[in-house]
């Protein structure tokens, strides 16, 4: 029993600390990942963001933790995916 606790503790301190996003460099600026809590702060209305599903897993696997699902989706649940293309019909790559 007190090997699977250990391992569940170094499983959780391994993965809490990264996300499943990624920054990414458009045109030259990188772009960081978003959350609820930041979104005025860091989201750019010229850069495309797409949710990030492994976030959303790692907060339903964690939600006892309480801290590791708010850092989820208050400060990295969105992603940068690419520059907008102006003229682009919404919902389109």
């Amino acid at each position: 029993m007190k090997k699977w606790t250990s391992a569940l503790i170094i499983t959780f301190l391994l993965f809490s600390f990264s996300a499943c996003g990624d920054t990414k460099k458009i045109n030259g600026v990188v772009y960081d990942t978003y959350g609820i809590a930041n979104q005025s702060d860091i989201k750019n209305p010229d850069i495309r963001y797409r949710v990030i599903i492994g976030n959303i897993v790692w907060s339903a696997i964690l939600s006892e933790t309480v801290i590791a699902p708010i850092y989820f989706v208050c400060f990295s649940l969105f992603e940068p995916v690419a520059a907008k293309t102006p003229g682009a019909p919404k919902g389109s790559l």
